[in-house]
């Protein structure tokens, strides 16, 4: 019982502190919907690079990326962290520059469906609405898989019941994101990543000696078929999803191929970064875009770092504990364990902060961009126009409560894999934003009816895909950002060749954006 108090007190130290920054930014944040939403454009390089990763990386990072990796070996893990260190570089190297300058262009756009809308002048705000739809809906998804880490994360601390545990991090996270908004959240992301990276390198380093070395890690990890294969894959062999033993070791079946399409389709994940709302609206934040070069490279460096630990303290944790968690969903609990096991109490409770934090840092993203698309782009853009700010904000808080409530619901099985739920609401934004992304601030002749084929386009196949082909297996069974992202490109380019093209105003701004991102 002290050990669990003491973790628990470090615990509440963490949290004490990110609401204290929370109630620090109130005053600012509520002074306009402009301030809350996106921080008035004042961000700096360091907040903006760390506070982007922090919120992208979620507690999928210390929970899901190690628990694929404990499960079934380097592969999966390793070439989806390839994929998305190559699309976070990508995206703050072409996109994010152009962004900063194009949204502020575009009628000063504060959220991405506001942006999407301004860019093609319309009128009907129909970009505007479907966006917002599709932004609700996928950051619902989104804030689920949070959840589910804070019920995973609080439960198997203080051996309590999964249900009220998940409900009780959602509370504190909502308390948190009404008090504070963006900058808030922003301050206390950027505190997280750094909590986040030293979380990991803690546990790394201890986990690494307790196991008898670096070479004691690879001689586990080659004893197991395919395991630590870049072009195979381990298969623990499962009753009802429970995997086997055998005079007390873990059973693995031969390894099976990993297979080029696998590899393409774990690549894939790095398609997403274009289209993920919480890193692009760091691009729009920034005080000025001749900072987003340094920003650039933190951001990089940061991303390496911690995906190749994260992937790394998998296979640590089968070493140490081969025999300790015997179905997928209990493989994300491998760095909870590792943690507890190997730290004294206290200690555990300030890395066990690390998942809190970096599950607090993607769901207030998820929650406060979740109500803006509503609060700003429905409520504001299409029914109440002359809605005061004071209104929006209002609107905005009670769309948080009602997100939240649907989050809970969703997240109310913990059985449920953590990297299953994010990958899906990861591929939604990817095909649905991602391409209209790079159209919109690369190719002039983009029209409205090609961003709204491609916005619809793009987020029908994620579900086509995902609920009809993949389970067909084989050759279909490829992620289904691949092909949405794909088709969604397809559709943008196909209509907006059918479609009048844009006006001359609209070509005149976009010369406008590119001259100066030229420069």
């Amino acid at each position: 019982m002290g050990d669990t108090l003491q973790i628990l007190a470090a615990m509440i130290i963490y949290m004490a502190a990110v609401i204290i920054l929370g109630v620090t930014f109130a005053k600012k944040a509520n002074a306009s919907s402009d301030a809350y939403f996106l921080g008035g454009r004042s961000l700096g390089p360091w907040v903006t690079a760390m506070s982007a990763e922090a919120s992208d990386m979620s507690g999928w990072l210390l929970m899901g990326l190690p628990g694929v990796a404990y499960w079934c070996g380097i592969a999966d893990a390793a070439w989806t962290a390839i994929g998305l260190a190559a699309g976070t570089y990508i995206n703050w190297l072409i996109v994010s520059k152009r962004l900063r300058r194009y949204s502020e262009k575009a009628g000063n756009a504060i959220t991405l469906p506001e942006y999407f809308s301004n860019r093609f002048h319309e009128k009907r705000k129909v970009i505007m609405t479907i966006a917002a739809v599709f932004i609700l809906i996928f950051f619902t998804v989104y804030a689920a898989s949070c959840l589910v880490t804070c019920g995973k994360l609080f439960s198997t601390l203080f051996d309590m019941p999964y249900v009220p545990m998940m409900i009780v991090g959602a509370v504190f996270v909502l308390i948190y994101t009404i008090i504070g908004g963006f900058l808030a959240e922003s301050a206390s992301d950027f505190m997280q990543a750094i909590v986040m990276i030293v979380a990991l390198g803690v546990i790394v380093c201890v986990g690494t000696v307790s196991a008898g070395g670096l070479g004691a890690v690879i001689e586990n990890a080659q004893s197991i078929p395919g395991f630590l294969d870049f072009f195979g894959i381990a298969t623990p062999e499962t009753v009802d999803g429970v995997q086997q033993m055998a005079g007390g070791q873990p059973v693995f079946g031969e390894a099976a191929k990993y297979s080029f399409l696998t590899i393409a389709s774990a690549l894939a994940w790095g398609l997403g970064y274009f289209g993920v709302p919480q890193v692009l609206l760091r691009f729009m934040a920034i005080r000025h875009e001749d900072e987003l070069k340094r920003s650039r490279r933190i951001a990089t460096v940061w991303v390496l770092i911690s995906l190749f630990i994260a992937v790394f303290i998998g296979l640590v944790g089968r070493t140490l504990y081969p025999t300790a968690l015997t179905t997928s969903s209990e493989a994300e609990n491998v760095f909870i364990l590792l943690a507890t096991n190997l730290l004294p109490p206290l200690i555990a409770g300030f890395v066990m902060a690390g998942i809190l934090a970096a599950t607090i840092s993607s769901s207030d993203s998820y929650l406060l961009i979740a109500a803006s698309a509503f609060a700003k782009n429905i409520y504001q853009g299409l029914f109440r126009r002359k809605a005061s700010d004071r209104e929006v904000l209002n609107v905005s808080r009670f769309t948080l409560l009602l997100i939240a409530v649907v989050a809970i619901i969703i997240a109310l099985d913990e059985n449920s894999v953590i990297f299953t739920i994010v990958s899906f609401a990861w591929a939604g934004f990817g095909a649905t934003f991602g391409p209209l992304m790079l159209f919109s601030l690369f190719w002039k002749r983009t029209t409205r009816e090609g961003a709204v084929a491609g916005m619809i386009g793009g987020a029908g196949m994620v579900f086509v895909w995902n609920l009809l082909v993949r389970p067909l297996g084989g050759m279909w069974d490829i992620y289904e950002l691949l092909p949405a992202f794909v088709f969604s490109s397809i559709c943008i380019v196909v209509v907006s060749l059918l479609t009048p093209e844009p006006s001359e105003e609209i070509k005149r701004e976009f010369e406008e954006v590119q001259s100066g991102a030229a420069r």
